[in-house]
């Protein structure tokens, strides 16, 4: 897993040099792949730095509680609290490399139907709609 997000990471400042290059800039449809490659590896790789940021944390915290002086805290850095923070952080990271639906970005076409049940599937059916509708509303999605 930490192989992938180091290869993401690779990727992700090669697309940043890629950027800023004058033959890029100059041709539209690189310079959108570009920047949709860009902006989808920019969460994960975020996430990524701060996890080196912790185990930085972390290694610090040891060789500190290793030192003279100390009041017997045992391991420092591997408190039941920062083993539960890495678990969370491992599950969120798989859902995060987990590969891009290519139909993410495409419309969807929804259908309701009454069916058998007379006016109250009519009225369920319309209660559905009125569900959908103010949902897509609060998403600022186009809907007809």
């Amino acid at each position: 897993m930490i192989d992938r997000l180091q290869q993401m990471e690779q990727r992700y400042e090669e697309l940043s040099a890629q950027l800023s290059l004058p033959e890029v800039v100059n041709d539209r449809e690189k310079y959108q792949k570009a920047g949709k490659a860009l902006s989808d590896l920019e969460t994960p790789v975020m996430k990524f730095r701060e996890l080196k940021q912790v185990r930085a944390g972390l290694a610090e915290a040891r060789a500190d509680a290793g030192r003279p002086g100390d009041e017997g805290h045992g391991r420092g850095g591997d408190r039941p609290s920062s083993r539960r923070a890495r678990r969370l952080w491992k599950k969120r990271s798989k859902v995060m490399l987990l590969p891009k639906d290519p139909n993410d970005e495409k419309n969807v076409i929804l259908e309701i139907r009454a069916g058998t049940g007379g006016d109250e599937a009519s009225l369920f059916a319309a209660e559905i709609f009125r569900m959908y509708q103010r949902f897509a509303e609060q998403h600022k999605w186009k809907m007809s």
